[in-house]
C-alpha cells in the first residue's frame, strides 16, 4: 500500500481519552472504522458499545455514514502535512424494550367526569 494512501486517525472518546493514532487506507469505510473502534475499546470504561450501530463518528461537525470512505470524509480545508485527523466518538446504545414495558398509548385511560350546573 503506498504511503500517501494511508491516513492517520485517532478517535476521541466521551471522556477525552483517545484510541489511536492508527493508519488506515483512504479507501476504508466508516463501518470498518467502527468495527475497529469496538475491538480497541478500553474495557475499563462505564459505557461500552456492543455493536457498530451503537457508535457514531463525527468529523468536521458531521455524523459520518457507514458506507462513506475516509477519503470522502476528509475536511475540504485540507489537513496539516503528516497531521493526525481526530474523529469524535459518540456512543448511543440501541434501546430494546422489555416485554413488561408499555407504550403510553397502551396505558389505561382515566376518564374524567365533568359536571355543569346551570
Amino acid at each position: 500500500m503506498p504511503e500517501e494512501d494511508l491516513i492517520e486517525l485517532k478517535f476521541r472518546l466521551y471522556d477525552g481519552s483517545d484510541i489511536g493514532p492508527i493508519r488506515y487506507s483512504s479507501s476504508s469505510t466508516v463501518a470498518m472504522l467502527k468495527e475497529r473502534i469496538i475491538s480497541e475499546w478500553p474495557r475499563d470504561k462505564k459505557i461500552i458499545p456492543k455493536t457498530a450501530n451503537d457508535v457514531k463518528l463525527i468529523n468536521a461537525g458531521k455524523v459520518l455514514e457507514n458506507n462513506t470512505t475516509i477519503a470522502q470524509c476528509k475536511s475540504p480545508f485540507g489537513e496539516l502535512p503528516a497531521g493526525i485527523i481526530t474523529m469524535h466518538v459518540v456512543v448511543q446504545p440501541t434501546v430494546t424494550k422489555s416485554k413488561t414495558e408499555k407504550k403510553v398509548d397502551e396505558l389505561p385511560k382515566k376518564t374524567a367526569c365533568s359536571c355543569s350546573v346551570m
